[in-house]
C-alpha cells in the first residue's frame, strides 16, 4: 500500500492507490476547538479505509484526505500614532481550530471496533499535534508583533508593512514544520502509516 502525505492546512492525504516552543505573551481573546466528523461505511478495516477514500474531505486541488486540521485566526491590534510615528501597542488573537475526522456510521464487531479505535485515536493525536503547531505559530506572531514601531510613520503604514513581512516568515516556517512532521509520520514505518496498515490488514 502506498500512502502519500502533503500539507494543505494540515491534513492526512490519501493516495489514489488503496490497499494535524514560544511562550504566549498574553491571554487569548478567544480560543475554541471544534471537532467535525464525516460518515464512512464498512465492516472491515479495508472497507472502512476504502470508504474514507470515497468520502473524505476534498482539498482545493481535488484530493481527498483522511483527516483535516484547519483554523480561523483574527486579531485585534492597537496601533498608536505618537509624535509622527507609530507603535503597535497591543495585539490580541482570536483562534478557532477545527478538526475533521472520519467516523463509521454503522455498528462494528467488537474486534473491528477495537481496531478502529486504535486507528481513530492515532489519527486524532496526529491532528492535535497540528493544532499545537498552530497555537505556537500564533504565539510567535504575537511575540513578534508587540512593540513594532517606526518614525516617521503617518497612518502606521510602515509598521503594517513590517508586521506583514514578519507574518510571512513565521507562516513559511510553520508550513515547513508541518510538512516535515507529516513526512515522518507518513513515511514507511511512521506512526500514521503503521496505523493505516494495521487498520487495513486487521479484522
Amino acid at each position: 500500500m502506498k500512502i502519500l502525505m502533503t500539507v494543505s492546512r494540515f491534513c492526512l492525504i490519501l493516495s489514489a492507490v488503496p490497499a494535524v516552543l514560544v511562550p504566549i505573551a498574553q491571554p487569548w481573546a478567544a480560543e475554541r476547538e471544534v471537532v467535525k466528523t464525516y460518515a464512512i461505511t464498512g465492516k472491515t478495516g479495508a472497507e472502512l479505509y476504502a470508504s474514507i477514500g470515497d468520502r473524505g474531505p476534498v482539498l482545493g486541488h481535488g484530493q481527498r484526505v483522511i483527516a483535516h486540521t484547519s483554523f480561523k485566526l483574527t486579531w485585534k491590534r492597537d496601533y498608536r500614532e505618537e509624535a509622527g510615528g507609530c507603535r503597535l501597542a497591543g495585539t490580541i488573537p482570536s483562534l478557532v481550530i477545527t478538526y475533521t475526522l472520519p467516523k463509521p456510521s454503522g455498528a462494528l464487531s467488537p474486534a473491528m471496533a477495537e481496531s478502529w479505535k486504535r486507528f481513530s485515536d492515532g489519527v486524532r493525536r496526529h491532528e492535535i499535534e497540528h493544532g499545537r503547531f498552530i497555537r505556537e505559530m500564533v504565539a510567535e506572531i504575537e511575540a513578534a508583533s508587540l512593540g513594532l514601531a517606526a518614525t516617521p510613520d503617518p497612518g502606521c503604514r510602515q509598521v503594517r508593512q513590517m508586521l506583514n513581512a514578519r507574518l510571512k516568515a513565521i507562516s513559511d516556517r510553520n508550513t515547513a514544520r508541518n510538512a516535515a512532521y507529516d513526512r515522518v509520520e507518513m513515511s514507511e514505518g511512521g506512526a500514521v502509516h503503521q496505523l493505516i496498515l494495521a487498520l487495513v490488514n486487521g479484522p
